[in-house]
């Protein structure tokens, strides 16, 4: 009886250290009025992890930004502000901190045409107290669209961005929203100063109005975003900066998602080393999708793809690699009228260990793009609350516990 009694004990002492994973989810105090939205995440090296968004007044759109700070936002600080600026629910500022060079975009309208705008970058030395005249890093000088903004922190105080460009969708003259050729993916480097000091256009011809994405690896930048062909196939294709040379555009996988208009809805990409996370959206055989492939070559080559949510997803992914090589990936999920913000933690083969839905909101446009980034294994994630005609950024923190 006695060796019975310990074999017992031992049971239940092995069953107590098998508990389920559970995720820990703290909603932070928002920073934000209730006419905020488009929020943005970043974390810089040291490990301070920024919000961004716009704030609408009855005269202006001001674009703001704070840290996170011992669970706490900051005060906001302004960037910038104007009245001609383009404010879409999709296509979103961003905010990125390189060394002590602050460096943030907005779109700017360049003339009466609705969808004529220029991307703008403005530049802070002096931690947020002052913000230089903006730039714009697309030399055409073309009244057509340019967005859809992915920027990151490289070397010696120099940035990457990546995006879309409208320049041959306007031919000679062309004042309104035609198209005489195709949107393209074109990318550069800015230093510190606001010169750009590298352009190149990546691909000829892509989706119109879909994120891109960009991340880096071990071996440089590599873009993800949503390619078109001449038979309007729009998937997901990757292009790679290697020995100072852009890679032949490829797909990460062949969706065949044949659609004669723009989905709106990019795809999301982590990197941590030569690791490499990819999430996006389809409807391929149509009904919906939200996928994820993996790649531990820094992108070249990506693992087929695992299916995450089919039938009632939205999209608008997220993603990040954690410090412990676990892959945390958001998107939506629908119900009526409702929105799930979904939450799903991966290890590095595709292995699920939890999914959760960490808030809601509604499917309408306003509700945008819920963010997403990571310090260690600590994931901040940020959405917009859309009612009433009022819309209000919130955010959480979420820490896995296995």
């Amino acid at each position: 009886m006695k060796h019975l009694g310990i074999l017992f004990l031992l049971f239940l002492i092995s069953c107590s250290n098998n508990k389920p994973p559970t995720l820990g989810v703290t909603i932070l105090a928002s920073p934000v009025s209730d006419r905020s939205l488009t929020p943005n995440l970043f974390t810089a090296d040291n490990g301070t992890i920024y919000l961004s968004w716009l704030e609408k007044t009855e005269q202006q759109t001001e674009f703001k930004y704070s840290s996170l700070e011992k669970k706490v936002w900051t005060a906001p600080k302004l960037i910038s502000a104007g009245n001609n600026w383009f404010v879409n629910w999709a296509d979103f500022p961003s905010f990125i901190v390189n060394d002590d060079v602050l460096s943030a975009h907005w779109l700017q309208k360049r003339s009466e045409g609705t969808y004529d705008y220029d991307v703008r970058i403005s530049q802070s030395l002096d931690q947020g107290l002052t913000w230089s005249e903006s730039f714009i890093p697309h030399s055409d000088g073309i009244a057509a669209e340019h967005g859809f903004v992915s920027m990151l922190s490289l070397y010696d105080r120099q940035n990457f961005i990546t995006w879309l460009d409208g320049r041959n969708t306007k031919s000679s003259g062309e004042h309104e929203h035609g198209h005489a050729g195709a949107m393209t993916l074109r990318a550069g480097i800015f230093d510190h100063q606001g010169n750009m000091t590298a352009d190149w256009e990546l691909d000829n011809r892509t989706c119109d109005c879909c994120q891109t994405a960009a991340a880096i690896t071990d071996n440089g930048p590599i873009v993800a975003y949503r390619d078109r062909s001449e038979n309007e196939i729009r998937d997901i294709y990757v292009t790679r900066r290697v020995n100072e040379t852009w890679t032949q555009p490829k797909a990460v996988f062949d969706d065949n998602w044949e659609i004669s208009g723009c989905p709106v809805n990019g795809p999301a990409i982590a990197a941590r080393k030569n690791q490499v996370a990819l999430a996006w959206f389809t409807a391929a055989k149509g009904y919906s999708e939200v996928k994820l492939a993996i790649s531990s070559d820094a992108g070249e080559n990506f693992e087929a793809p695992i299916i995450i949510s089919q039938g009632k997803t939205l999209g608008r992914v997220g993603i990040s690699i954690l410090e412990n090589g676990l892959v945390a990936m958001s998107w939506l999920e629908t119900e009526n009228d409702i929105a799930d913000i979904m939450l799903a933690v991966f290890e590095f083969n595709g292995k699920e260990i939890i999914r959760q839905s960490i808030a809601q909101t509604s499917i309408e446009r306003a509700s945008g793009f819920p963010v997403m980034t990571h310090y260690g294994d600590q994931i901040i994630l940020a959405w917009t609350v859309s009612q009433d005609g009022l819309s209000k950024v919130k955010s959480a923190e979420i820490v896995l516990n296995l």
